[in-house]
Order: C-alpha cells, then structure tokens, then sequence
C-alpha cells in the first residue's frame, strides 16, 4: 500500500471523535494519509535531563515537585502561579488561561517539566511549558508541528502515533530500487516513522533526506510528464500542415525590423531571439520563458518573435495584465511594426461594442496580424484564424487557467488546430532554483545585458524622520526639467484602519500644495478608471505632469525617460522583487537617476513600533533593505528575496498549487532537487512506456496525482 492510497477517514483512528475530526478537518487533515503528511517542523530532545539550574543552557527538561500554588490577577485576568523545585533549584510556572492545572498539578505531585525558562521580577519562571508523568522514559525526539486554532500537539502525536502502528508496517516504496540505492534512501515505512518520533539526529537526518527526495522527485517527474505530452501531442504536426518548415535564422519581417532600428540589438537579444528561432523551427512547439532585467529589452525581442510567426502565415497575442502595459506595447507595435506593413489591433475588454465587433470580424478572418490586449485575447466570442504564438508579459500576473485559455485559443484556430508557439516573459527574476522547479519543462532565455548608454540607478535609504532632505534632492532634479515618481503603499488613508503610513491620495495633495506647488501633480492608483489612468500616464510621459504620486500600479509598463527620481515610501512594505521593479521606472534615459527607499522608524511617535516589529524582524526588514542598497542585478536580488519570502511569493505561483510541498523547500534543498530531476528526467528520456510498465510505485501514484492543468501551464 503507497501512502496517498491510505484515503480512509481520521475517525477510523481511536479516539478521533466527532470533536477531534471537526479540530483537524480545520487545519485540511481528512484522510490518514494527509494526517501522515502533516511533518513536523521541529523536534525537542526530551530524552536527557536539563535541570532548572541549567535553563540559559536549552529547554528544561527535568521531575520537579509541586510547593505551592498562588494566584494574582482579578476577574478574568486572574492567573494561577505554581511553585516548583528540583534538585537543583526553585521556579515558577505562569499559567496564562490555564486554571485547569490547579487540579492537575496538585502541591506534593511529582512531575515531569518541559519548556523554556528566564529571569522575570528575580524570578525563574517559564509561561511555555509541557508537563508529563515522570515515570514515562521516551526513547524518541517529540515532534514539534505545524498547528492552528484548537489544534494540539498532544492530538497529533497521539493520532499520528496510532495512523503509524495501524497502518505503518504495510507501506511500500515508492520511488525505483535502483534510485534509492543509489541515493541511500531508507524505506518508506522507516522514514515515516522516524521524521515523526526519531530515536536519533542521525535517523531523522535520514528520514528528512529520503522524504524530501521523494517529494522532489514526484514534482520533476510531472514537470517531465508535461513537457513530454506537450511535444508528443503535436510532434507529428509541427513541420506539415499548419506549421511550414522553416530556418532558424532571421526570417524577412525580422530582418527588415532591425534593419530599421537606429540601435543595435545587445548581444543578449541576438541570444534570446536566435533561441526563439530555433525553437519556432523545431520539430514541436515553442515552450519558452524569456527572462530579462527591467529596462533590457524583451519586448523588441517579443515583437520580432511575433514577426517570424508572421512571415510563417500565422497570427501572433501579445497579452499583458494590465490596460495600461498593453496599450504601451500596442503603441510600440504600431510605431515600429506598421511601417513594415503589419496589421496590428488593440483588445481590451472596455472597447466600445462597434468596433470591438469589427475588430473581432477582422481577426477571425486573418486581417489582424498581431492582437494586443488584456484578458479579452481569450474571451468566449474571439476567434482566430491561425494563432499560432502566444506571447504572454508579466506571466507570474496570470494564473494557470488564463495562459490555458489563451493557448486554447490556437487549437480551435479556423485554419490550424495545432498547439501554438507559447512564449512567456517576466521582467522579475526568477532563480534557477525555482526555475527548475515551476519551469522545469519550459526552456529559458535570459537577457542579462542592458541598452548601452544608461547609467545605473543610484540608490539611498532613507529614515522617514529624513525625509525633508529627500524632497530637497528631488527639488534640485525638478528645476533641471526632470521628473519623480513618489510610491506609497496605501491607497487612500481609509484603507487601513488606524494606519499611521503614508498613501497616495492624501500625499499627492500634499506634494500639489505644500512640497512642490510651482509643479504640476497628478494621482494614478489601480481604482481609477482605466481611461483616466490612461491620460495621466500619456501627459505624464509627455512631461505635461511632473510629479506622479502613485502605489505599486507603476510597476510595470512605465516607459519615461525623462523620470530621474523614484521616491518609494513605507520601503519595508514591499518585496525587493516589487521594489526592484519600482527602481527600474527610472534610469530609462541617459540622464542619472536615483531611488530613494524611506523606512519607518519610531521617531515618527516616540515609543512606537509603526509595524508592530520584534527587535529581530525590525532587524530582517533592514537586512532586507540592504540588499536594494547593495545591488543591482535582479537575479541576485530575486535569489535573496526567495529566501526572505518563499518561493509561492516571489514568482506569483501560489495559485498553481504547485509547491504545495508538505517537508522539502526548493530553496533550501536545491542539490536534492537537482539530483531528484537529473533521475526523474532520465526515467522519462529512456522510455515512458518503461517508466509505467516496470514501476507501478510511479505509475500508480502519478495516476493519483492532480491532472497537468491543475499542476501548471
């Protein structure tokens, strides 16, 4: 029996009553095999003795003797305080919201103590504590687990502890012989049992290796099955109907476009477009991610990839998340395409029902070239004659189902019914480490070079205390005919109650009247309606408007070169990935331009924490902070976010469901993670009919596992 085949409910388990079942149907455990599967995230050493005369040396691990009990506090703030003693010394056990231990701790008892100790008002006391008969010896570390709401540490433990003698014994392997000689993996059943109550550092150091390489494993086993049934389902087509055989150098369209550029293309563009070819010539579908620092050029790179399609009899999307991003690519393409007589549309779904129908007549009859727009590129009543790319910028902005849609699109094409070319662009690094992971089965292009001629943007921290000489600077770049950008986290004042940070409403009005008067102001923020956004951000562009106060809506598809200032308020509210991408606002043109990153700090009210901060996360917040300081290169800042948020964050694919993994961290596991591909990926590229055949663990299992789409694009 595999583990994911143990469905049957909690209740079967002794002890787990209705009450019980509700507690954990909570916290998502409704099956044995998922109460299994709730790892631990820590274990206590209860196995050697600490005495109270010890506690600044580890948790307190010692038989004490009840003194005397005592009481302080009034009403229903009145908490018991029990006397205890050992060998070695006297404490106090605070019992916050525990009464109930007056009558289990009676004076005289003997009992056995676990928890972390400190000096309070000369007192040794503990507020965190276990009790347990003393005369119970554990030969095993006790798991420490995720919990929530009611959810109890003793419930878990005495439930998993059942789930392991009831059905422990009968759990087979999972992953091919051959693999776990190789990666000396204890079997299933053995790892099961130790990642929950270890005897030893050594067996759970092993245990966590062995589940940990069996979660990775599973994960590049699917990335493998998807990339394998992307190219078998149209490997036979592509080069015959619908897909003309092709070279992988520049087609006509190509040649033309950069020929008439009054640039060159940096050599990390010729790379990325020369793979693209390659790709689009190849024996089955393009399935590429093309990645590149903001400001570096992709989509030049995105337009001429839309141009072969378009030498090839095909129609090309580009589909942006934003009105605002899609109606700058539109005015890009019409500007540089046009002129090479390509027919380009703008989609939205606010365009007016006339000539949406009349666009939509024209793209189903093949006099559309390339369609550029939002969401409403997949709508239910857009038909294409041969979409044969999807482009998609800002993808980690899309969830699964929306780029399935649009890929949709190409197979019920009038002309061709083939899978399209699909072509993904992100200006916000992703790492290797989770590229391997989320990406797997795409190919990645990386444009690591900018434009020549800019210069890197200058960055400062900034107190908020300090912000008065931030504005000064920002002046003296206001009276050379520059412009600045001013980002806060908050939309308007109301939005959170009793805030004391920044927004943007109330501090554009500020920055119009009393910081900048003789300079025009203008507000954009995401509840504005789409064509008033658009005004500001032309007459913004067109130097009409100086000073733009805004929230995170200027991320992406901000294209100014006369902006020299990003002034980012409240910096600790935003990931270095959102604030990375702020800074790339600015230092578009040739001019030096500077980022400013104002943090809170309690000189704003004296005595008070504005975010609520322990000393250490205050401290993490400014490590943070330093990384903006300290770089420029959006990879190296997107591996360090990954660690300081998690990889479902950073790369937006919380969504896909993923990385719902229950003990590895792609991160943190990374050489685990490559090895468990390299093995996955060679099972596949042998035989897949082997891998079914020969390996019922796998086969069985991944027939159990979530279909693709629900897995990832």
């Amino acid at each position: 029996m595999f583990l994911r085949e143990i469905t049957f409910p909690v209740n079967r388990l002794k002890g787990a009553g209705p009450s019980a079942q509700r507690i954990l149907g909570d916290a998502g455990i409704n099956s044995v095999a998922s109460l299994l599967t709730r790892y631990p995230r820590d274990w206590e050493d209860r196995r050697c003795t600490i005495l109270l005369k010890d506690w600044n040396k580890g948790p307190v691990c010692t038989v004490v003797k009840v003194l005397s009990h005592e009481w302080f506090g009034f009403g229903r703030m009145k908490t018991l305080k029990v006397h205890v003693e050992d060998e070695s010394a006297r404490a106090m056990l605070v019992c916050f919201n525990r009464p109930f231990l007056q009558k289990q701790l009676p004076v005289g008892e003997q009992i056995r103590i676990w928890g972390k100790f400190y000096y309070k008002y000369g007192e040794l006391q503990a507020t965190a504590f276990e009790i347990e008969n003393p005369g119970i010896q554990k030969d095993f570390m006790n798991p420490v687990y995720p919990l929530s709401k009611e959810l109890t540490h003793n419930l878990l433990r005495r439930l998993i502890q059942q789930a392991l003698d009831q059905f422990g014994s009968n759990l087979e392997d999972e992953i091919p012989q051959s693999i776990m000689v190789r990666e000396k993996l204890l079997p299933k059943k053995e790892a099961l049992r130790a990642v929950h109550f270890p005897e030893s550092m050594e067996i759970l150091e092993q245990a966590r290796n062995t589940l940990i390489f069996e979660e990775l494993f599973y994960l590049e086993i699917m990335v493998g099955r998807r990339a394998l049934e992307r190219k078998k389902e149209d490997s036979l087509n592509k080069g015959t109907e619908g897909y003309p055989s092709s070279s992988p150098g520049f087609s006509p369209l190509q040649i033309n476009l950069i020929e008439r550029l009054p640039f060159s293309l940096t050599p990390g563009q010729e790379k990325a477009i020369g793979e693209i070819n390659a790709d689009m010539s190849g024996p089955w579908p393009l399935a590429r991610l093309l990645q590149g620092d903001v400001g570096s050029g992709k989509t030049l790179v995105a337009f001429l990839a839309a141009l072969r399609a378009v030498d090839e009899g095909g129609q090309a999307a580009i589909m942006a998340p934003t009105e605002l991003l899609a109606r700058q690519h539109a005015n890009n393409a019409a500007r540089l395409l046009e002129p090479l007589g390509i027919r380009p549309a703008y989609l939205t779904g606010n365009l007016k029902s006339t000539g949406r129908s009349r666009l939509l007549e024209n793209l189903a009859a093949g006099e559309v070239d390339i369609v550029l727009g939002t969401h409403a590129l997949f709508s239910k009543d857009v038909i294409y004659r041969n979409l044969s790319l999807v482009i998609i910028d800002e993808q980690h902005r899309f969830g699964v189902t929306q780029r399935q849609a649009i890929v949709a699109k190409g197979q019920s094409s009038l002309q061709q019914k083939n899978i399209p070319d699909l072509l993904m662009m992100s200006a916000t690094p992703i790492p290797r480490t989770l590229a391997l992971t989320v990406f797997g089965d795409l190919d990645i292009s990386v444009i690591s070079d900018m434009p020549p001629g800019r210069k890197p943007v200058k960055t400062h921290l900034a107190k908020e205390s300090n912000a008065e000489k931030v504005y000064d600077f920002v002046q003296k770049e206001l009276e050379a005919g520059r412009q600045a950008y001013f980002v806060f986290p908050l939309i308007g004042e109301n939005e959170t109650s009793g805030s004391i940070l920044k927004d943007a409403v109330s501090m554009a009005e500020k920055l119009a009247k009393e910081i900048y008067p003789q300079y025009s102001t203008a507000l954009i923020h995401s509840k504005l309606d789409d064509e008033e956004k658009r005004k500001t951000m032309e007459a913004f562009r067109a130097g009409e408007i100086r000073i733009l106060a805004a929230t995170s809506v200027v991320e992406v598809g901000v294209d100014v070169p006369n902006a020299s200032c990003m002034v980012i308020h409240h910096a600790e509210r935003f990931g270095l990935s959102a604030l990375h991408q702020l800074r790339g606002r600015v230092g578009r043109g040739r001019d030096q331009a500077y980022c400013f990153l104002i943090y809170s700090d309690q000189d704003i009210l004296p005595g008070i924490n504005p975010l609520n901060l322990s000393e250490e996360e205050r401290s993490r917040e400014g490590r943070r902070l330093m990384v903006m300081l300290e770089n420029r290169d959006g990879f190296i800042i997107a591996e360090k976010d990954l660690l300081f948020r998690g990889p479902g964050q950073i790369a937006g694919i919380e969504q896909s469901g993923y990385l719902k993994l229950g003990i590895a961290d792609p991160v943190r596991d990374t050489d685990a993670l490559i090895r468990a591909r390299t093995e996955a990926f060679g099972i596949l590229e042998k035989d897949p009919c082997f891998l079914l055949s020969e390996h019922r663990c796998i086969a069985e299992v991944l027939e159990r596992s979530p279909p693709f789409a629900e897995v990832g694009l």
